[in-house]
């Protein structure tokens, strides 16, 4: 026998759908808050020992990432028996894809002999580019919003020096992982 869905009811479906990702992202927002303060506080280092100290080798100060990636690791494990939906899935999808793309910027950026230059207006796009679709995915506004601030800070980055892009990504990290990182579970409640 075959289940018919009226308009209304497939609105409603949806629509449930979309609460209960929020939910589930509204739980693992650590994700965002984690990732948002390690890659926040990173930031701030960097320019500091850059370019208030003068530090030959700033760059270092993104080791602190490592423990941060084994934790998600870990707690991506614990997570996985968990029932997702297809708005959820889609969105692990889509920040596993922004994660290897990140990782195969970063080796680009490495191994050119300008890269770093230009390298933080790319990884602020691709800060724009997952909050923006999740926001949409999830349709709240603060990821999208974020995604939006992200796009503008990624092409004013590239008129200003490597030093300066720096603060320019700490904002971008404030306004697409850390301010709806917070906001997400006042949404849900």
């Amino acid at each position: 026998m075959e289940d018919h869905f009226s308009p209304k009811d497939s609105l409603q479906l949806i629509q449930s759908m979309i609460e209960k990702t929020k939910e589930d992202i509204s739980e693992n927002r650590i994700y965002f808050l984690l990732w948002g303060w390690v890659t926040f506080i990173g930031i701030l280092i960097q320019f500091l020992l850059k370019v208030v100290i003068g530090y030959k080798y700033h760059y270092l100060v993104w080791l602190i990432t490592l423990i941060p990636t084994i934790y998600t690791i870990n707690y991506s494990r614990k997570q996985s028996h968990r029932v997702r939906t297809y708005i959820g899935e889609s969105m692990g999808y889509l920040w596993m894809g922004i994660g290897i793309s990140f990782s195969v910027l970063i080796f680009l950026i490495s191994n050119t002999q300008q890269g770093w230059l230009i390298g933080y207006p790319f990884i602020i796009l691709f800060y724009g580019l997952g909050t923006f679709i999740s926001g949409k995915f999830l349709q709240f506004k603060p990821f999208v919003i974020g995604g939006i601030i992200n796009w503008i800070l990624a092409a004013g980055a590239i008129l200003v020096s490597f030093d300066y892009q720096m603060l320019l990504a700490a904002l971008a990290i404030l306004t697409s992982y850390l301010i709806p990182g917070y906001l997400i579970k006042r949404s849900v409640k």
